[in-house]
């Protein structure tokens, strides 16, 4: 078998294929992305339980929830339904760097073998820093099956300038 990319060089010559390179001013206040849809299996929530040691009843007592829990079923922990409805919107942008997170909300519960889905909107880009400005992004995680919100938040981001605010201060 030949290999049709034998020089290194030129193999990182090619752009990462999930890499965004956008700056503050390529991004326009009201852009929406909709994200792919995951289903999330019992395996991937047991797995994260035991790694972050959240051993709840609703997660892990199938027995417990059944008989004696709210919702007569297991839930997908909070935690791991909001680092997989961001994670579903990764792009990799190296100019982006997280800032926090405001107004996180469980509006309702995700199950054992819900498939969510997320929508992403940007509400505000203001200037911040003399390198970066502040974006504020909103991400919707949706289940599914019946179109219900599951989750809520709002990503604060800096992201850099294509040029410095002193620079196109001089401009001005």
């Amino acid at each position: 078998m030949k290999n049709p990319n034998p020089d290194p060089k030129a193999r990182y010559a090619v752009p990462v294929w999930n890499q965004d390179l956008k700056l503050y001013e390529d991004y326009a206040v009201g852009e929406v992305d909709r994200s792919i849809r995951r289903t999330i299996s019992e395996g991937e929530v047991m797995q994260f339980s035991a790694m972050v040691m959240d051993l709840h009843p609703y997660v892990a007592d199938d027995i417990w929830a059944r008989e004696e829990g709210l919702f007569k079923r297991r839930l997908v922990p909070g935690a791991m339904v909001f680092s997989y409805g961001l994670g579903l919107f990764a792009h990799n942008n190296v100019n982006t760097f997280s800032y926090g997170y405001d107004k996180l909300r469980f509006i309702k519960p995700t199950f054992i073998g819900d498939t969510i889905y997320g929508m992403r909107t940007l509400l505000e880009k203001v200037p911040k820093y003399e390198t970066m400005g502040l974006f504020r992004v909103s991400y919707e995680i949706f289940r599914a099956d019946n179109e219900e919100l599951v989750l809520y938040t709002e990503h604060l981001q800096t992201v850099l300038y294509r040029t410095s605010q002193s620079e196109n201060q001089k401009g001005e």
